[in-house]
């Protein structure tokens, strides 16, 4: 292929991403021509509630995979922790790697959680931080916040939250750094299966594959690939507090850990295991979790 196109989200954090993607394509094949396509898609243009309720993450890649099917782009750039458990049918994620830092950053508390006035606004659309945090902090009025993240930020800014947590990956490549950010150690906060990777979707078969070869990070893949067979193994979606994180030693072996949490983090379970395949040490740790009860955990956070 002489020619490739990637569709791409227009929030600044998604054209980052493409654009570091196509930095790298380019550098590992300086004949090929490399040109972004920016869409809006239905996620991006509804922000009054909870993703959870109008739809899910699928709502962020739809357009970008129509786009892939009709031939006017070849491949897409996610955030790894905003992609559904499951790819859809006809789809595939050839790349997962460039993984940035993983934890989530408290923002408009430097001292961290402790310093927070009582009965602080926290803004947080995840329920996995939203859990994690009542958790640490029962006391805290955790609530949805939307939008990218220079909307979030202005939000904080404004006085809307007296804090709000992100991801610290994001912040990075988008060069922010602030004096009220306090980064949550992975102990305390446990991120999101994926988080701080990016991914690479295409149709399946695509002759794109061939050229990604050239980029593959396969101890970042296999992490990852274990901390998103909790999402799988569990029915996980956006609605339900689940953690995961994974790191490989220098042998090869895979520390996977991971938490169910109810809602309100009055419950929280975890698991964890070692082990060098990465799909079966993922079930191995759900089948940990749902010993514990956490099946019971997952019906009631899907009810509430």
């Amino acid at each position: 292929m002489k020619s490739i196109t990637i569709a791409t989200r227009e929030s600044a954090l998604a054209l980052w991403q493409a654009n570091f993607v196509r930095d790298q394509l380019i550098q590992a094949h300086p004949d090929l021509h490399v040109t972004l396509l920016g869409m809006t898609t239905r996620g991006d243009q509804w922000l009054n509630a909870p993703l959870k309720e109008i739809g899910g993450k699928g709502l962020f890649i739809k357009e970008l995979e129509v786009a892939m099917l009709e031939g006017r782009a070849d491949l897409a750039v996610h955030s790894v922790k905003d992609l559904p458990a499951q790819i859809p049918e006809g789809f595939s994620l050839p790349l997962i790697g460039f993984r940035d830092d993983v934890r989530d950053v408290l923002l408009g508390s430097p001292n961290g959680l402790e310093s927070l006035p009582q009965h602080a606004k926290v803004g947080s659309s995840s329920p996995r931080r939203q859990a994690q945090l009542l958790a640490m902090r029962p006391d805290l009025r955790v609530e949805s916040i939307r939008g990218n993240v220079q909307t979030r930020l202005s939000k904080l800014d404004s006085g809307e939250f007296d804090a709000i947590v992100l991801a610290q990956a994001g912040l990075a490549r988008l060069g922010i750094e602030r004096p009220d950010a306090y980064p949550l150690d992975i102990d305390r906060c446990l991120p999101a299966p994926g988080q701080g990777a990016l991914g690479i979707e295409v149709v399946s078969n695509s002759p794109v594959i061939e050229l990604l070869d050239a980029l593959q990070q396969p101890e970042v893949a296999r992490c990852v690939e274990a901390e998103r067979g909790i999402s799988a193994g569990l029915g996980a979606d956006c609605s339900l507090p689940i953690a995961a994180h994974a790191t490989q030693d220098v042998n090869g072996t895979i520390f996977l850990r991971a938490l169910v949490a109810t809602p309100d983090g009055g419950q929280i379970l975890r698991a964890q295991a070692h082990g060098s395949d990465p799909l079966p040490l993922a079930e191995a740790v759900v089948q940990d979790l749902l010993d514990q009860g956490a099946q019971a955990i997952l019906d009631q956070s899907q009810a509430s």
